[in-house]
């Protein structure tokens, strides 16, 4: 099993994330390359956002950002303990297949500190789900996010 490490996102990484957010299989769930870019270009500054690069290895395969679930009162997370803590992750397509391992990992890591994660893909991202499922989440109720399209509400606990 490769060795899975977290580093802080950097401003020099956002070419590479542009190459990974215009991957079909990254795309298809995440939309506009170059709008989710902004957004992670915003992130970086954003001090509730830890935005990281995944390496396996020594490699980068990976980004994944966590944040207090309750810091944008997202309306599917609102029964949520109050020191719950939101994931949002997408493997690059050198990773593709590893995202319940590393995710995994980082799950471990961040449950040192938070008593619930969540992570909340689309009801169809069935890839996803699999590997969410693998990495100790579990849930399957649906609920509309902030801009009203369905979300699984999938949570590891403790």
């Amino acid at each position: 099993m490769p060795d899975y490490r977290f580093r802080p996102a950097a401003r020099s990484d956002l070419p590479m994330l542009a190459d990974w957010l215009a991957a079909r299989q990254v795309a298809e769930w995440w939309g506009d390359p170059a709008e989710q870019l902004a957004l992670i270009a915003e992130d970086l500054d954003n001090p509730a956002m830890t935005a990281l690069i995944v390496m396996a290895d020594g490699h980068p395969i990976a980004y994944a950002q966590h944040y207090p679930a309750h810091h944008w009162n997202a309306p599917h997370f609102h029964d949520l303990p109050p020191d719950a803590v939101a994931i949002d992750a997408f493997s690059a397509p050198q990773g593709m297949g590893q995202g319940g391992a590393w995710l995994d990992a980082l799950a471990r890591r961040l449950l040192e500190r938070a008593p619930v994660l969540v992570i909340d893909p689309e009801p169809g991202n069935l890839r996803a789900i699999r590997a969410y499922e693998k990495a100790g989440f579990s849930g399957t109720d649906i609920r509309p996010s902030e801009d009203g399209s369905p979300a699984r509400i999938m949570i590891r606990r403790r």
